[in-house]
């Protein structure tokens, strides 16, 4: 299983420069091998082969070249071929595509060392940090908040320098399947140790056993974006004041980031290490932001990268997440089956053929755990939550506040006590 580290950096004044110095050569030669590839005949495209033999030929000629590590060299020629890959699938879906762009200074800003190139010393810092040394670049130090497992194997290192001024370096890692914990056996989960998730904005999330999370309050967030934004469209652009201000904007714009991942790290590791097994929608997050209305709200939401830190999460810490058809789970009725149209400002589902009366997301939580057996081969379980649901109308729905969860901090390492503190003060 791969999986990676981000730390950050903190370069002195002569590494950082050197960093710079060669992010801007790393970005000229990806711009060449661009060059090359799209000034070659149709009929005889140099493969990521083809390019990495030539690399020696350009070192000679190019004596900035030479300054390279070979595995990083090596690295950026993948990064365009892959980059090149992922516009051809794009164009074999039908999207309207064009060419790989020419890398600007402010546009290409990480490089990566592949399986050599880089040490780490876990032992040279002190209080939590620690050392990464880059080949023909130097040592730059780390706030080493979360130590890398004995059982994963380092595969490759990358250093970013962020649209904020701020450095960055990632650890690709590669854990053995047999260092993983066991995922429970399919036959053994019921409705008791599996959930169902709907996911919402009213409510981020809401699950088949009751339970509700609300959303995070991005607005004075939102507020200082503008603020900051506004006081940028009165900067000249190109002079200090106008760059100083841009960064500024920037860390707003990331702060807004981290706060929604930091989140959704706190709900997922709870949801994996309390259940043998999740149960998500497979949301057309692409189609949905298309849309016309509630976009922004639907982009904060992130569902996505909320189901990708589901998907990853599964393998570490032994859970079956499972993706199921999003469409009709609102609408179906989780008793009988019936579907009823419900405008989206309806938010109670009431059966007008079994009389079931539930919260509209809760009805569409147990839909999602019930397509969840089916595409597993289960069958219904007995003992449904269908059976025992709360009624909209009593006030039994376990929920919590989304301060709550964003004012216990990061996640790095989550301890059950934490957990619990963070979620739901009764939900066993």
């Amino acid at each position: 299983m791969e999986h990676s580290h981000r730390y950050h950096a903190y370069p002195t004044q002569e590494v950082a420069e050197g960093l710079e110095h060669h992010l801007n050569v790393h970005r000229q030669l990806y711009n060449h091998v661009r060059w090359d590839y799209e000034n070659s005949p149709e009929d005889d495209k140099p493969s990521e082969y083809d390019q990495n033999n030539k690399l020696p030929e350009w070192k000679h000629k190019w004596a900035v070249f030479s300054e390279l590590h070979s595995k990083a060299a090596q690295a950026t020629v993948a990064r365009f071929h892959r980059n090149l890959s992922n516009l051809r699938k794009k164009k074999e879906k039908g999207y309207n595509v064009g060419r790989l762009k020419r890398q600007g200074p402010s546009e290409y800003r990480s490089v990566t060392y592949n399986q050599s190139g880089f040490d780490l010393d876990e032992k040279r810092g002190r209080d939590r940090f620690a050392y990464v040394r880059f080949s023909k670049i130097g040592w730059v130090k780390i706030r080493y908040h979360r130590p890398i497992p004995d059982h994963a194997t380092i595969k490759e290192v990358t250093f970013k320098k962020e649209t904020t001024g701020e450095w960055f370096v990632s650890f690709g890692l590669e854990t053995d399947e047999a260092d993983l914990p066991e995922k429970p056996d399919v036959d053994s989960l019921d409705a008791s140790n599996s959930v169902g998730i709907d996911l919402g904005i009213q409510n981020y999330i809401h699950t088949s056993d009751g339970k509700t999370v609300d959303w995070l309050d991005l607005e004075d967030e939102y507020e200082r974006l503008r603020r900051e934004q506004r006081k940028l469209s009165r900067k000249e652009k190109g002079s200090n004041n106008y760059e100083k201000q841009r960064r500024e904007v920037a860390k707003v714009k990331r702060h807004i980031k981290w706060k929604v991942l930091d989140y959704q790290h706190k709900l997922t590791t709870w949801l994996v290490r309390k259940y043998d097994a999740v149960f998500v929608e497979d949301l057309d997050a692409k189609g949905m932001l298309e849309q016309s209305h509630n976009a922004r709200n639907k982009q904060d939401a992130a569902w996505r990268q909320f189901i990708t830190l589901l998907e990853y999460k599964s393998d570490l810490y032994g859970c079956h997440v499972v993706q199921v058809k999003a469409r009709g789970t609102t609408k179906e009725c989780a008793s009988c089956g019936v579907e009823t149209a419900k405008p989206i400002w309806v938010r109670e589902h009431s059966c007008p053929a079994c009389g079931f009366e539930t919260d509209r997301d809760a009805n569409a939580a147990m839909n999602v755990l019930q397509r969840g057996f089916s595409k597993l081969g289960l069958g219904w379980p007995e003992d449904t939550p269908v059976e025992t649901v709360t009624a909209t109308d009593t006030t039994h729905f376990e929920s919590v506040s989304a301060s709550r969860v964003v004012e216990t901090g990061s996640l790095g390492v989550v301890r059950e006590s934490v957990m619990i503190k963070i979620t739901f003060a009764n939900m066993d």
